[in-house]
């Protein structure tokens, strides 16, 4: 099992420096961005796309840190109706496949997407609980007339190209759980699409990683090691469905995620938070986590994605590295 970090966080720092920070907490693997939501600084993917001596000079600088390049990430919403993020982020995936190829990287992570509810619609919509039938005729549209078409698609590439895609379960996207997971693979006949296993965005759900680790068997390709904290206080009153979002005024420079969307505040007193690994479930769970993970396949990679915002980019993946390679060793799986 190969065990590393999302490079994500440290997009402020070199990717030798990035590399050399991973080393030193005792990882051995690397997931670098390539578009979608945001920027690609760790890959010159024009180079990389033209040049074979680009290419292997890349990989050398992973082999000589001592990491290995596991996954390419490309998290966005390639089915957005919006005609400034939709078709950009769609290409940057099928770029990010043809990219995988070149560089004998089989894992591309990435999200189903979300279309609008109707044919011409503006703005994607996510249908969270449809019990009305007009919920079901949205769902019908964005199922069978946008994401099936596309991903069939996706499917024949990533075939073609022999790269395994990976789609993290993620809400406001039409895969957000198992059950989805497997509607997108069973509906296009997908060999070459699976799961991302990100539990972070599971927890919150209340679903349980393990079982769906067990439940989705051979469909989990790629894992994120991600931890989420519930603060139960806050659920007695808000939910775990907590719409108190506020926008990042302009002038703290809020994160653009493409063409007019930026990222939203989370709010005060949060229902849940992301967290480093640990610090929202001990070894109680990454144990047989990483155990139910490696059963599928002893070579999967599991890559830290720090998202806490209570510990700085170090102190984060320090902390969730420690944490993460201690379970590895209890599970022996290291």
């Amino acid at each position: 099992m190969k065990l590393g970090a999302y490079t994500a966080c440290l997009h402020d720092r070199p990717l030798d420096e990035t590399l050399k920070i991973l080393g030193e907490l005792g990882l051995t693997s690397a997931e670098i961005n390539t578009g979608g939501f945001i920027g690609s600084p760790h890959i010159p993917i024009d180079d990389l796309l033209s040049s074979r001596a680009a290419r292997e000079e890349y990989l050398g600088r992973f082999a000589q840190a001592g990491i290995t390049l596991t996954g390419l990430n490309v998290n966005g919403n390639p089915l957005n109706p919006d005609p400034l993020v939709g078709p950009r982020h769609a290409a940057d995936l099928r770029r990010t496949i043809e990219l995988a190829a070149l560089l004998g990287v089989k894992r591309v992570v990435t999200m189903s997407g979300l279309p609008g509810g109707h044919p011409g619609a503006a703005t994607a919509n996510w249908m969270v609980n449809p019990w009305d039938s007009q919920w079901l005729d949205v769902l019908d549209h964005q199922w069978n007339e946008v994401a099936i078409p596309f991903w069939t698609d996706i499917q024949a590439r990533a075939a073609d190209a022999d790269v395994k895609v990976c789609i993290e379960m993620h809400p406001h996207n039409l895969v957000f759980n198992p059950p989805t997971l497997q509607r997108l693979v069973e509906q296009t006949h997908a060999t070459h699409v699976g799961a991302e296993m990100d539990p972070s965005h599971l927890f919150w759900q209340g679903i349980d990683p393990v079982a769906a680790v067990e439940h989705l068997g051979d469909l989990v390709f790629h894992a994120a090691a991600k931890d989420t904290r519930i603060n139960a206080e806050n659920v007695r009153l808000f939910g775990v469905l907590d719409d108190r979002f506020t926008r990042t005024p302009a002038d703290r420079n809020p994160l653009n995620l493409g063409g007019r969307n930026t990222l939203n505040q989370w709010p005060q007193h949060p229902s849940w938070q992301f967290v480093a690994v640990g610090r929202g479930h001990g070894d109680e769970f990454w144990v047989p986590f990483l155990r139910a993970l490696h059963a599928i396949d002893p070579d999967m990679a599991v890559n830290i994605e720090h998202e806490d915002t209570e510990l700085d980019q170090i102190e984060g993946l320090r902390r969730a590295a420690d944490s993460l390679l201690a379970a590895a060793r209890s599970a022996g799986v290291s």
